[in-house]
């Protein structure tokens, strides 16, 4: 079984889009694609709109996304319910400016002219709301430092 078969073809291009001339794209990597690779993909939208193309995936991507990762973000007036997990892809690697790791380690792509950035953060499968939200309050705080040193057109 191929880390794509838990997707419908069609989600996975959809997750691809064209990236735009004047954005920057990110791609946000973690093993399964069910909290922490969505939690930031989900601030990231929040915060720039779409003034950043911006991509999320799993090495091993889980079946459905953490429901306590959905309600911890629903705290925060982002709802990412409609997320999936979803595998990364060489074509959505490529197409991004930024790669940012959360734990997948050698699973993860590494391609030559590419920023990257590993984060190291605790796992929230299987955590109480109380953990998760704090991995939720350190994304949020990377994911604004990350957004902070990228360069895009104004709007």
């Amino acid at each position: 079984m191929t880390t794509e078969d838990n997707i419908e073809p069609e989600s996975l291009q959809s997750t691809v889009g064209e990236p735009g001339p004047d954005r920057p794209g990110v791609l946000f990597l973690c093993v399964h694609n069910a909290g922490r690779s969505q939690m930031a993909a989900g601030y990231l939208r929040h915060m720039a709109g779409e003034r950043i193309d911006i991509f999320s995936g799993g090495s091993d991507p889980g079946h459905d996304i953490n429901e306590v990762v959905v309600a911890a973000m629903a705290e925060e007036g982002i709802d990412i319910s409609a997320e999936h997990p979803k595998p990364w892809t060489d074509e959505i690697a490529r197409a991004a400016d930024v790669i940012v790791t959360m734990g997948c380690g050698d699973a993860c792509p590494t391609y030559p002219g590419k920023r990257y950035a590993d984060w190291v953060l605790e796992d929230p499968a299987g955590q109480p709301m109380e953990v998760v939200r704090v991995i939720r309050d350190e994304i949020k705080s990377r994911v604004e430092e990350l957004l902070a040193t990228l360069e895009f057109a104004p709007v």
